[in-house]
């Protein structure tokens, strides 16, 4: 019998951390681990985590918590518990989805044992790194060293054309290659849950729902958000708005909320692991707001898509750049007066928010099977390259 090829996925953030990146790593080792042997290189986060069930194998490496955030900085080099676990899998290919310590390691493990690499840019670096620390000759250094690991891949992938772009300008050699991201949502037609979630948050008829779903963090523009929702209540718009998440900015937001007087129309679910139950918040709203400049291709705005909810964005956001104003989402200039007007215009008519509701499902949801056909086709080129080098 054949051996199946065997993947690893090298990360430096997983369970039971979530964010895009693990949810992007998860469904592309769920939907691989049908074909192939698929292992997933993380931090291990120093608590018992109940992953048993999973199709694929997790292999963790020590960490250390950076204080004052969420993620971890992993140490696999100096773990020879790791490093005994890795050099006992024979990998036939390496798919980093991160540059930093888990990342380098992929890289040079598969240097050394002359597999190919492939890489999955998620995130905007340089201006993650601007964000944290204000300088911009660290930012220059960090992203230019940044790249250099980058481009040591035999592969990179962008998560939209935008991305793409933006890699390429930070000092790609090459442009990458498109593949988007998708969903594990399926549409959600419990109509009777629905309506409880109406009652526990206490909707009423005359309010529209607006929904946020992710980290609650800084960079995400929560600020601009918040305003948003403020000017909204001067203008007397009806209106309940659900943040679904957690994360280190989510004190700040509430005493915000508090303090212009907004804790009866806006709702703090924590985060929801079920699927089926965020589908329903994602079915519960009438609008998706993100307002972020930070994200390269969000997984909820497809989310969102699934069930046909439309995205309101900020114009010229990389994470938009699959989004036509007024046809299969909405766009709004970057200014948190202009984007609350915008959230009342959405729903001066009715016909035609239901006509960009359906297109953005039409068009925007795509499901992880669709785009793992693409990553394997990427997989059997660079292997079968590598073979005849």
């Amino acid at each position: 019998m054949k051996k199946r090829l065997a993947i690893g996925f090298f990360t430096d953030v997983f369970f039971p951390m979530i964010d895009g990146v693990v949810n992007v790593v998860d469904n592309y080792a769920k939907e691989l681990s049908r074909d192939f042997e698929v292992y997933v290189f993380a931090p291990d986060y120093g608590e018992i985590t109940n992953l048993d069930e999973l199709p694929y194998k997790i292999i963790r490496a020590k960490s250390i918590q950076i204080p004052k955030f969420d993620y971890r900085l992993t140490i696999p080099t100096f773990d020879t518990i790791f490093r005994g676990d890795v050099n006992e899998i024979k990998l036939d290919i390496v798919h980093i989805h991160s540059p930093f310590a888990i990342g380098m390691y992929g890289i040079n493990y598969a240097k050394k044992h002359n597999i190919p690499v492939i890489a999955t840019l998620h995130s905007q670096y340089k201006r993650d790194f601007y964000e944290r620390i204000k300088n911009h000759y660290i930012t220059n250094l960090a992203t230019k060293e940044l790249m250099r690991r980058f481009n040591k891949c035999d592969r990179l992938l962008a998560v939209n054309e935008a991305v793409a772009k933006v890699f390429y300008e930070y000092g790609a050699n090459i442009m990458p290659m498109v593949t988007n991201n998708a969903t594990d949502l399926l549409p959600f037609l419990n109509s009777g849950y629905i309506n409880e979630l109406k009652e526990k948050y206490q909707i009423n008829i005359e309010q529209k729902v607006l929904l946020f779903v992710g980290r609650l963090d800084a960079i995400k523009n929560l600020d601009f958000l918040i305003d948003s929702l403020i000017l909204l209540r001067k203008y007397d718009f009806k209106f309940k708005m659900i943040f679904v998440g957690t994360g280190p900015y989510e004190d700040v937001m509430k005493k915000k909320i508090i303090k212009n007087n907004l804790q009866d129309i806006i709702v703090f679910t924590g985060k929801i692991v079920d699927r089926k139950d965020l589908s329903a918040h994602y079915k519960l709203a009438d609008l998706f707001l993100l307002p972020s400049l930070y994200d390269s291709s969000s997984l909820v705005q497809i989310e969102a898509a699934s069930q046909k909810t439309p995205t309101l964005f900020i114009e010229k956001a990389v994470t938009a750049s699959t989004v036509k104003d007024g046809v299969n989402g909405y766009l709004s200039q970057e200014s948190s007066q202009k984007y609350a007007e915008k959230i009342i215009a959405i729903f001066e008519n009715g016909d035609d928010h239901e006509r960009i509701s359906n297109n953005a499902f039409r068009e925007l949801y795509l499901t992880w099977d669709q785009i793992v056909e693409k990553i394997k086709v990427n997989y059997m080129e660079l292997i079968e390259n590598k073979r005849l080098k």
